[in-house]
C-alpha cells in the first residue's frame, strides 16, 4: 500500500471514530441514573441499563450508497450480532444506525413495523435471488459469504436476533449531530458553544485508551456541570487550560524562542517541555473567540503587568541572597513557577495561565527580564 493510501485509510478510520464519538455523545444526553454508554473501537455504541430490555446496542455506520437488499451493511451487522462471542440477551434493541437512505426498491423499508416472521421471510426472499453458481463458487463474493452465514445460522438464534433489530436510516451526519448536541446546553453564550462541545469530545477521547470503554451517567453529568460552570455567562469567559504537554516536536520548534533560551541559560533543561506547553496553551487562549474575549485580553495585559512587577521584586531579593548564580537562578525559577496564581477579581486563574503569561513576558525583549541571577 502506498503512503498516500495509508494516509487516506488512517484518515478514514479517524473520521469514522470521530463520528462514533459524536453518536455516543448524543446518547449520553439521554442517560438516566445508573445507565452508561459503552464505546468500542470497532464502531459499536451501547446504552446499558440495569434492565436488559431498555439496553440498546448500536452499530454505527457512515455510508453514502443507499441501503439496498444486498448491501453488505445490513448483512454484515446481522452476522456480527449472531456471532458466538456476542450475547444478544444483554439488549432489548439491536440498532443499525446508518447515514444511508433506503434504496428505491428495497424490501427493507417497513422493517421496523414488521413482526419477526415477516422479517425472516424478507431475508429468505432476498437470499433466494442468489443463483447456485453464486452460492457454490470457489471464491464467492463477500456479500454472498455474509448472506450464507446469516441464513445458515441457527433458526431460533436468528429469530431472536431479528426480533430486536431496528433500522435507523438517514441518520444525521456529523454537522447535524453537532447542531443537535449544541442545542442541549442551557445558559451558555453562543460564542462558547464550540468550546463546550470540544470539552465533551475531549472528555470522551480521554477515556479511549482501551479497546472498549464506558461513560457513566454520573461522570457525564459531572463533566457537563464543570463545563457549564466554566462557560456560562459571566463578565467574560476564561479559556479552559488543561495543562498542555509539549511534544518533542514542540520543544524542537520553539528552542530558539527567547523564553526557552533563558531557561537553557540557567541549565534548567528539564523544565523546558512544561514551559513550552504552558506558553503554547496561553498563546492559543488568545486566539479563542469566546464570550467577551476582548475583555479577557484586556484583563490579561493588566494581570501580566502585575506578575512582572512581582517577579522583579523576587529577582531583586534573589540578587541580594545569591552565592551561586546557577543554583540561585534555578531556585528563583522553581519558586516563581510554583507560586499560587494571583487572584483576578474574585477568581483564581489556572496556574498554567499564570506561567504561560510569565514565559510570554520573558519572550518580550523590551521587558528585559531573565531568570539568570547576577549580583
Amino acid at each position: 500500500m502506498s503512503d498516500g493510501q495509508t494516509k487516506n485509510a488512517a484518515l478514514t478510520t479517524a473520521l469514522a471514530f470521530h463520528y462514533q464519538v459524536m453518536i455516543g455523545l448524543d446518547k449520553c444526553f439521554s442517560l438516566d441514573e445508573g445507565q452508561s454508554v459503552w464505546f468500542e473501537k470497532d464502531g459499536d455504541v451501547s446504552l446499558i441499563s440495569i434492565d436488559a430490555l431498555t439496553s440498546i446496542q448500536t452499530e454505527v455506520k457512515d455510508y453514502s450508497a443507499p441501503l439496498t437488499d444486498h448491501h453488505e451493511n445490513l448483512w454484515k451487522t446481522i452476522k456480527n450480532w449472531l456471532a458466538p462471542d456476542f450475547d444478544h440477551t444483554q439488549y432489548g434493541v439491536l440498532m443499525l444506525h446508518t447515514t444511508q437512505a433506503f434504496g428505491a426498491s428495497t424490501r427493507l423499508k417497513n422493517w421496523n413495523a414488521e413482526p419477526v416472521e415477516k422479517r425472516l421471510e424478507i431475508l429468505k426472499d432476498i437470499f433466494s435471488e442468489r443463483s447456485q453458481e453464486q452460492l457454490n463458487a470457489k471464491q464467492p463474493s463477500e456479500i454472498v459469504k455474509l448472506q450464507k452465514a446469516v441464513m445458515t445460522s441457527d433458526k431460533t438464534l436468528l429469530e431472536n436476533v431479528l426480533s430486536k433489530v431496528t433500522l435507523y436510516t438517514e441518520a444525521d451526519n456529523e454537522q447535524a449531530l453537532k447542531k443537535r448536541i449544541l442545542s442541549k446546553p442551557v445558559g451558555i453564550p453562543k460564542n462558547n458553544l464550540n468550546s463546550y462541545l470540544h470539552g465533551l469530545v475531549g472528555f470522551v477521547y480521554a477515556q479511549s485508551t482501551q479497546k472498549s470503554w464506558r461513560i457513566k451517567y454520573e461522570e457525564f453529568s459531572a463533566k457537563c456541570e464543570e463545563l457549564t460552570s466554566l462557560l456560562c455567562k459571566k463578565e467574560f469567559t476564561f479559556p479552559i487550560f488543561s495543562g498542555y504537554e509539549a511534544s518533542d516536536l514542540d520543544v524542537e520548534s520553539y528552542k530558539d524562542k527567547a523564553f526557552v533560551e533563558k531557561i537553557s541559560e540557567i541549565e534548567h533543561h528539564e523544565m523546558i517541555p512544561e514551559a513550552v506547553g504552558n506558553w503554547i496553551e496561553f498563546q492559543n487562549s488568545l486566539l479563542e473567540e469566546l464570550d467577551e474575549s476582548a475583555l479577557y485580553k484586556d484583563k490579561t495585559v493588566t494581570y501580566q503587568n502585575q506578575l512582572v512587577k512581582k517577579y522583579k521584586l523576587a529577582y531583586s531579593s534573589a540578587q541580594l541572597e545569591t552565592t551561586d548564580a546557577i543554583r540561585s537562578s534555578k531556585l528563583l525559577y522553581n519558586r516563581t513557577i510554583g507560586e499560587h496564581p494571583l487572584n483576578m477579581g474574585n477568581d483564581t486563574p489556572p496556574i498554567e495561565y499564570k506561567n504561560g503569561l510569565l514565559h510570554d513576558a520573558m519572550d518580550d525583549e523590551k521587558r528585559n527580564l531573565k531568570w539568570k541571577v547576577e549580583p
